[in-house]
């Protein structure tokens, strides 16, 4: 392990230790919030729209801190900014508790973008400095909760795709150690789609 990684991994576990709900999170009464939710992401967390995440089965840890980072203004987005705004931290933990319980729908991926996805996904790219994704979000793509990895396994290619993207640009920021900016920088776009597809996949 060198030592950027080493770095960015014990920031991710600092970070995902500072965004933990608290014990106390209450799914039901993060159901009855999640209905200004439902519109985008769909009442049980299942988005129809690929541009928007399925929060279905995401860790708890991780909704919880992306809520607070775009209340803070960590992570931008037009349209998460005011919905964030005005939660409360216990109101971050219900939904995400709430979320985290819900069963995520299956996707399907692009058969002929297969083999280069789950090329990147378990080997990474050696000769560009593309880590491979499995290292941290886990072969079954479930993630890793405790340092705050996200499952990825199952998830909309298109947002997949939009993140890696963003995270490449410098659009998005709210990574630890610059982690994902990192790696997305090594990437090109047809790596981007394919592992976005296979991704989207994943079970």
């Amino acid at each position: 392990m060198n030592k950027q990684f080493a770095f960015a991994a014990l920031m991710s576990v600092t970070a995902a230790l500072a965004a933990s709900p608290t014990l106390a999170a209450d799914a039901a009464a993060g159901k009855a919030k999640s209905a200004m939710c439902a519109s985008c992401h769909g009442a049980d967390g299942n988005s129809a729209n690929p541009e928007w995440p399925k929060l279905a089965g995401q860790h708890a840890k991780y909704i919880a801190k992306q809520l607070a980072d775009f209340k803070a203004g960590r992570r931008e987005n037009a349209m998460m900014a005011p919905m964030a705004a005005g939660l409360s931290d216990a109101d971050m933990d219900n939904l995400a508790a709430y979320f985290a319980s819900q069963t995520m729908s299956l996707g399907e991926a692009d058969p002929d973008l297969v083999e280069l996805g789950e090329k990147i996904y378990r080997g990474g790219n050696k000769a560009s400095g593309v880590a491979a994704c499995m290292a941290c979000h886990a072969p079954n793509g479930m993630g890793n909760p405790a340092a705050n990895f996200p499952r990825l396994a199952g998830q909309h290619a298109k947002y997949t795709e939009n993140q890696l993207k963003a995270f490449r640009s410098g659009q998005r920021a709210n990574d630890a150690g610059k982690m994902m900016r990192n790696i997305a920088a090594k990437m090109t776009d047809a790596e981007i789609a394919a592992v976005a597809s296979y991704i989207q996949g994943l079970r």
